[in-house]
This record gives C-alpha cells, sequence and structure tokens, in this order.
C-alpha cells in the first residue's frame, strides 16, 4: 500500500509519516512545500527508509499533484498541509485562504481525476483522508457541552474559518463527484517535533532561557490536549475502519487552562533541570494583552470514534507532558536550529525569518 501525505514534514505529518513507515509498514510519499513549519529534520531517522519517498511541491499546483498521483500511484490521501497558526492568520488571513481552501480543492480536484482513471478494485479501495480541527465548531462557554461531530460550525478566526472551508469543500467533492472522503476534527496536539512558536515548545524555550513566558490576557483559555501519537493512531483507526463521508472527532480528554499548561510545564522542568538562581519559573510568567476574537474554551466529545471504531487515548497528560519536556531537552539542537533559522538557510536556501 502506498499513502500520500500532504504537509508531512510539518509537526503532525511527520509523526503520522513516521507512524505508517514503522507501525503500519506502508509506503509513505511525502508531498510538503518546505514552507517555516516544514522542517526535514524532524524526519532525519527515517530519511533513508526504504519505503519512503519525499516531494517537495505545493498543492495549490496541479500540475505537480497530477506528476505525483501519476509517478506514486497512492492508495490513499492523508490530508494534512495546511496554515495552522492564528497568530498568523490574523496577520496574514489570505495567506490560509490560498493554502487551506485553494489548495484543498486543488488536492480534491486532482485526486478526483486520478479516483477516476483506476481499476475498480482499487477505486473501492481508495481514500482521502482530510484532517481538519475542532477550532471549526467555534468557541464554548466554561460550563458548555463539548463539541460533538453534530455541532454547528462558528469559525472566530481566519485560521479556523479557512479549515471550516476546507471541510464543506471536502463534503462537497464526496456529494457532488463521488470522491470517496473521510474526515477528521482534533483538538489542539502535543509532543515531540512540535515548531517553536506553539505555547508547549515555546514555554520550555522561554524557561530554560529565562525569558518571560508570555500567556494571553489572564490564562483562562481552556484547550483539550492530545498527544500527537495518539492522534496518529485514530487516523489509522479512522482511515482503516471509518464509515465514508463521516466525520469523526478526535480528543484527549485533558482540559487545562493556558495557565494551568504553563504552570505544570515549568514544574516539569524545575524538576528536571534545576536552576539554582530560579528556583520556580513560574516567577518568569507574565500575561500580556489577549489575542483579537481568542476563543475561551475547546473541548472534544470522543463518543463517536470510541463506540463506532474503538479508539481512545492512550497517554496521559502526565506522561505525554514529562515525555515531551524530555524530548525538548534532549534536542536543544533540534529547535536551536529552527529560532536561527539555521534550518532554512542549509536545506532549502531560504532566507533567515526574524
Amino acid at each position: 500500500m502506498t499513502i500520500l501525505v500532504t504537509g508531512g514534514a510539518g509537526f503532525i505529518g511527520s509523526h503520522l509519516v513516521r507512524h505508517l513507515l514503522t507501525e503500519r509498514g506502508v509506503r509513505v510519499v511525502n508531498l510538503d512545500k518546505l514552507t517555516y513549519a516544514g522542517n526535514l529534520d524532524s524526519l532525519a531517522d527515517v530519511a533513508a527508509h526504504p519505503q519512503y519517498h519525499f516531494e517537495q511541491g505545493d498543492i495549490c499546483d496541479a500540475q505537480t499533484l497530477r506528476r505525483v498521483f501519476e509517478t506514486h500511484q497512492p492508495d490513499a490521501v492523508f490530508h494534512l498541509a495546511a496554515e495552522s497558526h492564528v497568530d498568523r492568520s490574523i496577520d496574514a488571513p489570505a495567506t490560509f485562504v490560498q493554502t487551506n481552501v485553494v489548495g484543498t480543492t486543488t488536492l480534491l480536484q486532482e485526486s478526483l481525476r486520478y479516483y477516476r482513471e483506476l481499476a475498480p478494485a482499487r477505486a473501492a479501495a481508495f481514500r482521502f483522508l482530510h484532517v481538519s480541527t475542532d477550532e471549526v465548531y467555534g468557541s464554548l462557554d466554561f460550563d458548555d457541552a463539548a463539541f460533538t461531530e453534530r455541532t454547528p460550525y462558528a469559525p472566530r478566526s481566519p485560521y479556523s474559518a479557512s479549515k471550516a472551508a476546507a471541510d464543506h469543500f471536502v463534503r462537497a467533492w464526496q456529494h457532488t463527484y463521488g470522491l470517496p472522503v473521510l474526515l477528521t476534527n482534533c483538538s489542539n496536539n502535543y509532543g515531540p517535533h512540535q515548531f517553536p512558536e506553539k505555547l508547549i515548545p515555546h514555554t520550555i524555550v522561554k524557561a530554560l532561557r529565562r525569558q518571560l513566558i508570555p500567556i494571553y490576557g489572564c490564562g483562562e483559555n481552556i484547550r483539550d490536549w492530545l498527544h500527537v501519537q495518539d492522534h496518529c493512531r485514530a487516523l489509522w483507526t479512522v482511515f482503516e475502519q471509518g464509515a465514508l463521508g463521516e466525520t469523526y472527532n478526535i480528543g484527549g480528554d485533558c482540559e487545562r487552562s493556558n495557565l494551568q499548561l504553563v504552570h505544570d510545564l515549568c514544574a516539569l522542568l524545575d524538576e528536571l533541570v534545576p536552576d539554582a538562581d530560579l528556583p520556580e519559573r513560574s516567577a518568569l510568567i507574565t500575561f500580556v494583552e489577549d489575542r483579537p476574537g481568542h476563543d475561551l474554551r475547546y473541548a472534544i466529545d470522543c463518543t463517536k470514534i470510541r463506540n463506532d471504531l474503538g479508539w481512545t487515548p492512550h497517554v496521559t497528560h502526565a506522561d505525554g507532558l514529562r515525555q515531551t519536556v524530555q524530548w525538548y531537552l534532549d534536542h536543544i539542537a533540534w529547535w536551536e536550529r529552527i529560532l536561527s533559522g539555521e534550518y532554512q538557510l542549509e536545506r532549502f536556501g531560504l532566507p533567515v525569518e526574524h
């Protein structure tokens, strides 16, 4: 089996590529544009794997997509390529529309073209798995019930609006053209290899450097945290067992406020790498002006994927967070190359971002 993964050099994508190669034994084609968040260093341990092939390309480029389909003849598409940072979407919304909406529809159209040319047996097994976010559902109050697959869409940021639009186009390509699709909406992921702009690695880096740790507003915003390895297992489960056209919410059953999470991280760092001059890294916490339109709370109800497909998260919050902190301590060179821009200069000849 050959699976085409878009965005496989990103955080979740790199874990999924590794999972497919080492746990599922399939051939993987990784298509990634290698924008700032795409980092082949995250796949260094499988770069020479005989079943792994990398293609640098843009999902907005139909000719590139057509060539990749014709060359590699995938049996499925796992679509993860996306712009995903809310702060960046506020500053540059058009980029998110281009990648997440135009790119997804271009990929859908080329997948459909390829699907229609498959032999009947292969066409019957083909799947297009679209990986989305819980942010398309909008924001919850503290006492609201968690998001289900039937929660109406109410995106509130340029990022979530672009992902919501992509979700609708994926469903339209099934209902209008018959493309066999599956959709997932996941909560906040965490784990090794996450880009340092995200909350958990950002906090770790700031704390290790004795720099102020900024928290939006008063830190009351709540997210449901899902370990990336559990997410990869869920995606494979949906691919293997999911009903065509269905959506499956994937969450970690782990709600934490941003302030709680940062305190957890500081406590772990104090334990694992004590600093005599800074006995409590939580002293670095500082509250900054809130992000525009900052959603209060996300929470995922996983009843459907539990009952229908038998998936449950395995990694506890305590174990997952400790493992993640230890990984960043053990791989300082990995994130320092990102912060310096060296990972772009050496591999891709791109300018350093400051």
